[in-house]
């Protein structure tokens, strides 16, 4: 496999443009890094194109802003010799060439000016180090210093300089190369996979929000199990995630074992993959299970036991957002309350499904029961086939009876046919417990079936609750 020609890729409206902007201001111009990178990998969606000038990258975007019809305005970051747009979708970022350094306390390079090779030296790995030319004098030759393209024939993931200087220099480093090996499918080279197990608490310097940001980009893969294997395999994980890492390990007592639950949870996460995008319910996911470690008990005669782990494990999902600097608003109260529920619609199917049941799990999990749902049938990894299809199959009479339920009760939102107004208003009362009482008498009687969900029948129970508590009307 020879390097692909890049005429068609350069033959475009706005590499035109660019190749006149460049011809005119006589400053070296290239293309580079995960554009090139997504060309070479025949990749067709990449819509972040940089482009490094030996000059003022800034002065580059200015005039090709000027000449891209309809095109956003520029911003400039004169302190990082940096400038971007938009231009149909796409985002283009202009930088000057420079060569960095490092002071170990932090991860902020001290920057000069330098040569393209400078600059292919400061990228991160050789795959994202290839540069094409936009010079009139070899336009469209791909420049590739480190080998890059045979890396990405052969999937590897390497660095351009000695890995245990560009990991150590920026750390970030480490989980971005876990990132691209899990999202390409590539493996990370040995050398550089020893490095980053050498330098995994340089991992500390590195701001919590950088951490997540890539963290979110291994769950939003086809296939997270592989960046999360790499990160206990590295010892990143302990640092970052520790509830994760406590589930690793069987442990074995008088002859009871348990499975491993942090494998369990990288299959259940990989599961949920195959049938959502949503990031939070893959969140969900990896955390469903994080309260076995801490409820993990041996009971004599009976075996290994989790109780409560789902009431523990919600409580931890707070905790683990605190830390990480992720938000503390209604996403995640979402993952909260998954977590929580996460064993319900299994114990349902498991049983014989009721109606009051079934209310009571849509009354409990409302706009959420789908994504529960699907969440609980992710959870299924049995490798006894038998038990697979017996457990597909009762979740499908819990679904269907999902949707028959709601059609006919509608419990999802459930908003009491009689209000406390009506109530007050019905027995002259200022607000007090009694309210509640009478609420809550007209809620269980329509979760357990006893009365359909509608104000004729709800109005009838008021009256006779209210009788029942010694309240006085004007009837």
């Amino acid at each position: 496999m020879n390097l692909p020609n890049t005429d068609k890729l350069l033959s475009s409206q706005l590499f035109q443009i660019i190749k006149k902007v460049v011809e005119e201001s006589k400053i070296e111009t290239y293309l580079i890094g995960g554009f090139v990178r997504d060309f070479l990998l025949q990749k067709k969606d990449s819509k972040d194109i940089d482009i490094v000038a030996i000059g003022s990258g800034i002065e580059i975007a200015k005039s090709v802003q000027k000449e891209l019809p309809n095109a956003s305005k520029i911003q400039v970051f004169k302190n990082y010799g940096t400038a971007m747009f938009k231009w149909r979708g796409v985002v283009l970022e202009f930088v000057g060439a420079r060569k960095e350094s490092y002071l170990k306390e932090s991860r902020n390079p001290i920057v000069e000016k330098g040569t393209l090779k400078n600059d292919q030296k400061r990228r991160d790995f050789t795959i994202n180090a290839l540069a094409i030319s936009l010079n009139s004098t070899n336009f469209g030759k791909i420049l590739d210093p480190f080998n890059g393209f045979d890396d990405i024939k052969n999937g590897i993931i390497k660095t351009p300089l000695d890995p245990n200087k560009t990991y150590s220099d920026d750390p970030l480093r480490m989980l971005r190369a876990i990132r691209f090996a899990t999202q390409l499918g590539f493996k990370i080279e040995e050398k550089s996979l020893n490095s980053i197990c050498e330098n995994k608490d340089r991992i500390e310097i590195v701001s919590k929000e950088r951490i997540i940001d890539e963290i979110n980009k291994i769950i939003s893969s086809k296939k997270p199990s592989i960046g999360f294997t790499i990160l206990e395999q590295t010892g990143l994980l302990k640092s970052i995630l520790p509830e994760i890492q406590n589930l690793k390990g069987i442990e074995e007592i008088e002859g009871f074992k348990h499975k491993d639950n942090f494998y369990h949870t990288l299959e259940v996460l990989d599961n949920i993959c195959e049938s959502t995008d949503n990031l939070w319910l893959r969140w969900a996911a990896l955390l469903h299970d994080i309260g076995k470690a801490p409820t993990k008990k041996l009971i004599k005669d009976i075996g290994w036991t989790f109780h409560g782990h789902e009431f523990v494990g919600s409580k931890m999902v707070y905790k683990l957002f605190k830390r990480l600097k992720m938000p503390l608003n209604d996403t995640m109260k979402y993952v909260q309350k998954l977590v929580f529920m996460s064993s319900r619609p299994i114990i349902i199917a498991q049983e014989m499904v009721t109606d009051a049941a079934v209310r009571r799990l849509v009354f409990d999990a409302g706009n959420y029961i789908d994504d529960l749902i699907c969440l609980c049938r992710a959870d299924i990894t049995t490798k006894n086939q038998k038990k697979f299809s017996e457990y597909h199959k009762n979740f499908e009479v819990v679904t269907n009876k999902i949707i028959e339920v709601e059609k006919r009760d509608k419990i999802r939102n459930f908003q009491p046919p009689v209000d406390g107004d009506l109530i007050m208003k019905y027995f002259n009362l200022e607000p007090c417990r009694e309210i509640g009482k009478i609420k809550d008498v007209i809620k269980e009687a329509i979760l357990e079936g006893k009365i359909p969900n509608e104000k004729n029948a709800a109005f009838e129970l008021m009256k006779l609750t209210g009788k029942k508590l010694g309240l006085k009307t004007d009837e």
